[in-house]
């Protein structure tokens, strides 16, 4: 059955949706998961996958079809192409480095070879205010609930399982799962048309579901270390902050304006400041440990926004050179055809 949707399309969609999702598992279910361990990973599947089915069709219905909830509109910032070999290979880049567990932002990597200038450089401001308020906001907060609450569940581990926690965290895990599609649906669905007919739409969004099956069968994939090396993540009271804070600063970032930004950057630095706040008041490494791995989280997310604008810059060269060469050219036309 011919969708309308041309094949390198479909390639780079396929490849954006499983990478974007075992990604981003580190940012809105790694929590979830990891706190959630002793449960069956398809029921927390099941619950994944319903939130993002009435994400979607609420954003598919108020947009008109738009399933990028409106992050693409400015056609600008965001031009409309016809997807050619060279859009697809940031999105295998991409699934490479998701593979390797390295905290890349798939906004830069997937969405800087479409934008142009003024929208990668608003992308980019956007992501470093998010990163600077996220780590602000998890310093101060942190600052806090590490001698007081969090304190309170390292000593209290038995009352993690109370009813009333186990409820919190799945309702705080649906608000934050549905906060961060609106953001990041605009970097799977960039490869496919604006606006999208139902069957397309839900072609899609089956797509998406069945690469988060795998990410769940694989219990968050390898990027899911990056979550368990982090302080007091495994229990479910803390869990459930660390979610409903991230999630409301998302749903602000969001409410400010549709530009998309790097949600990855943003978790980064909520995490980056309630680690320092967390080891340094409980002394649990020295300052300088600290800095070394949070630096090191943060480096990797330059070194992504590096390749990013490497590849976007570099690629649209080279397919004009591969397409002054009759051989290279008659090739990638027949792998589209």
């Amino acid at each position: 059955m011919d969708i309308g949707i041309t094949f390198w399309a479909m390639v780079g969609f396929c490849f954006a949706a499983y990478a974007v999702v075992g990604n981003d598992a580190l940012q809105t279910l790694g929590t979830f998961i990891n706190s959630n361990r002793k449960l069956p990973w398809w029921a927390l599947f099941l619950f994944a996958a319903t939130v993002l089915c009435v994400t979607f069709v609420i954003g598919y219905i108020q947009f008109d079809g738009d399933p990028s909830w409106g992050r693409l509109s400015n056609a600008k910032k965001y031009p409309v192409f016809e997807v050619q070999w060279y859009h697809v290979v940031p999105a295998f880049v991409l699934l490479l480095l998701t593979r390797l567990g390295v905290p890349v932002s798939t906004s830069f990597m997937v969405l800087s070879i479409f934008a142009s200038v003024e929208g990668m450089t608003s992308m980019v401001q956007k992501s470093l205010y998010a990163y600077v308020v996220s780590f602000g906001v998890g310093l101060v907060l942190y600052a806090v609930l590490a001698p007081t609450i969090e304190r309170y569940f390292l000593n209290t581990p038995e009352k993690a399982q109370k009813p009333f926690w186990i409820l919190l965290q799945w309702v705080t895990t649906a608000y934050l799962w549905g906060v961060w599609l609106v953001q990041d649906f605009a970097n799977i669905f960039v490869f496919l048309p604006r606006d999208l007919t139902p069957v397309q739409a839900f072609a899609g969004v089956g797509v998406i579901i069945l690469f988060l099956l795998v990410t769940f069968a694989n219990q968050g994939g390898p990027v899911q270390r990056i979550i368990r090396s982090k302080s007091n993540v495994a229990d479910i009271r803390s869990a459930t902050i660390i979610d409903f804070i991230y999630a409301s600063l998302l749903a602000y970032f969001a409410y400010i304006s549709t530009t998309p930004l790097s949600t990855t950057w943003a978790f980064l630095g909520f995490i980056a400041g309630r680690e320092f706040s967390i080891a340094t008041i409980d002394k649990i490494r020295s300052p300088g440990a600290t800095a070394r791995l949070v630096g090191m989280d943060a480096f990797k997310a330059f070194v992504g926004l590096v390749i990013s604008v490497g590849l976007a810059v570099g690629l649209p060269r080279l397919a004009r050179a591969i397409g002054e060469n009759a051989e290279f050219a008659a090739l990638f036309a027949g792998l589209g055809g």
